[in-house]
C-alpha cells in the first residue's frame, strides 16, 4: 500500500466490514419479498441498483486494502468499478424514466440517489488517476458514505412498494 493509500487503511476496513453486512442483510430482506418484487417492472433494477452501490463500497474499501499498490492502480480499480455499477443505476433511471404515472420530478427524484456515489467514485477515481490523490481519496470517501445512504433509501423504498 503506497503511503496516501495506507493512512486510509482503517478507513477501508470499517467501511468494507459495514457495507458488506449491510449487502447481507439488504439481500435477506429482499430475499422474504422477492415473489412480490419480481411481480413489479421497477423494483427489481431499484432493488439492483441498491447492492450495485454497496458492492461498489465494498470492491473500493478492498481495493484500497492491497499491499504496495501504486494509487494510479487503485484509481484505474475504482473507475472500472464504478463503471460497473453505473450500468446498474443507468438501467435502474431507464426503467423509472418508463414510469408514465409518476411526474417527471418524482422520476428524478427516484434517481438521483443511486447516481450520486457512483459520480463521487468516478469523480474520485479520475483525481487519484490524474494525480491529485489526496482530494481523490476524499471524494471516495464521500462516495462510500454515499453508497449506504443510497442503498438504504433505494432499499426502503423497494421493500415499501412491495406491501403497497
Amino acid at each position: 500500500m503506497t503511503e496516501p493509500l495506507a493512512s486510509w487503511s482503517e478507513f477501508n476496513v470499517a467501511m468494507v466490514g459495514a457495507t458488506a453486512a449491510l449487502a447481507g442483510l439488504l439481500i435477506v430482506a429482499m430475499s422474504v419479498n422477492i415473489a412480490e418484487i419480481m411481480k413489479s417492472v421497477t423494483l427489481p433494477p431499484r432493488a439492483a441498483s441498491s447492492i450495485a452501490a454497496l458492492v461498489l463500497a465494498i470492491t473500493a474499501g478492498a481495493f484500497g486494502l492491497v499491499p504496495g499498490q501504486p494509487a494510479v492502480a487503485y484509481g484505474i480499480e475504482v473507475l472500472v468499478a464504478a463503471l460497473v455499477a453505473g450500468v446498474f443505476q443507468v438501467h435502474a433511471i431507464r426503467v423509472v424514466a418508463g414510469e408514465r404515472h409518476v411526474a417527471p420530478t418524482e422520476r428524478a427524484l427516484k434517481s438521483v440517489a443511486g447516481v450520486l456515489p457512483v459520480a463521487a467514485f468516478l469523480t474520485g477515481a479520475v483525481l487519484v488517476i490524474v494525480g491529485t490523490v489526496e482530494i481523490g481519496l476524499i471524494v471516495m470517501a464521500v462516495g462510500s458514505v454515499l453508497s449506504i445512504i443510497a442503498a438504504l433509501i433505494i432499499a426502503w423504498v423497494v421493500l415499501v412498494e412491495v406491501l403497497r
